[in-house]
């Protein structure tokens, strides 16, 4: 069981003085988080748990040769370091990134919806489908701040650092990406 009361700041001092489980700790607690935003922007799992593994490694290297200067901030300095080497992915392969993987991995699926209701989990499916329908036609930076905001729950400034944008720009996106998502809605007649 995880103990929500050690911060992470806590937890990162522990491991640069040696405490090993410090460092399990802190990725159990923002694997989700990493992990999912990573997916919904290469698009292919292989891909991501590679990136994810990156992530962690560069985080350790760099934690190691005690260079971590983020107090404080823990999740949004490794968020930094996905998204970078997101980038750096997709300047390799020369491909832009979207929310699913071309054999069709519903990013939904790990996100953890119950519902004991087959009808409404039915509808719940459906409408899922039509967000990541309408997210895949959302221009990449639009797409990319709604990402790091409702699946990673980023602040605001957080994705403006992350991104190297200012957070007026940030919201702007935001603000777009939801003016086009409900044009699409009404234009497609989605019920959500």
């Amino acid at each position: 069981m995880e103990n929500t009361l050690v911060t992470d700041e806590a937890l990162v001092q522990q491991y640069v003085r040696g405490h090993e489980p410090a460092l399990e700790l802190l990725i159990r607690r923002h694997k989700n988080k990493v992990f999912t935003s990573i997916f919904m922007f290469v698009r292919d799992q292989y891909v991501a748990e590679d990136l994810f593994q990156d992530t962690f490694m560069k985080a350790v290297r760099t934690l190691r040769a005690g260079e971590y200067t983020e107090e404080g901030k823990f999740l949004p300095w490794v968020m930094r370091i996905a998204h970078n080497l997101c980038i750096d992915y997709y300047r390799r392969v020369k491909r832009t990134p979207t929310v699913t993987t071309s054999d069709g991995y519903d990013i939904f699926d790990i996100l953890k919806f119950s519902n004991g209701n087959p009808e409404k989990e039915y509808i719940r499916k459906q409408s899922h489908e039509k967000i990541r329908e309408m997210m895949e036609r959302l221009p990449d930076e639009q797409r990319e701040v709604v990402i790091l905001r409702q699946w990673s729950e980023l602040s605001f400034k957080e994705i403006a650092e992350i991104t190297g944008v200012s957070i007026n720009t940030a919201l702007g996106r935001m603000r777009y990406a939801l003016i086009n998502m409900r044009r699409m809605k009404e234009e497609y007649q989605v019920a959500i």
